[in-house]
């Protein structure tokens, strides 16, 4: 979609609702971050959940204690780990819109 046709709907949706247009644009914003941080906490709970840890870090240190093999479960590590911070960045992100 284009940004000229997105400032267009934008526009249309404010005026039929009686909204600001940054008010319109703002609450889109959050709901899209949010939506996003759903899907994220999904597939981080999937990780977690496969493996019994809460974090990175718990998986981490059961690699340390060599209750859990770094053989096939390498790759969740890294998922895992880009995963929790994608989910700090985009709570972040909704902070600011606050």
């Amino acid at each position: 979609m284009s940004t000229r046709r997105t400032e267009k709907i934008i526009g249309e949706i404010a005026e039929e609702l009686k909204f600001p247009k940054e008010v319109v644009l703002e609450e889109s914003l959050s709901a899209f971050l949010e939506k996003k941080l759903r899907e994220v906490r999904a597939r981080i709970f999937q990780i977690s959940g496969k493996y019994g840890v809460s974090s990175v870090r718990e998986m981490e240190e059961r690699y340390k204690q060599g209750t859990l093999k770094e053989e096939g479960t390498w790759q969740d590590f890294q998922r895992l780990d880009h995963l929790e911070y994608k989910r700090d960045r985009l709570i972040q992100l909704l902070k600011e819109l606050e």
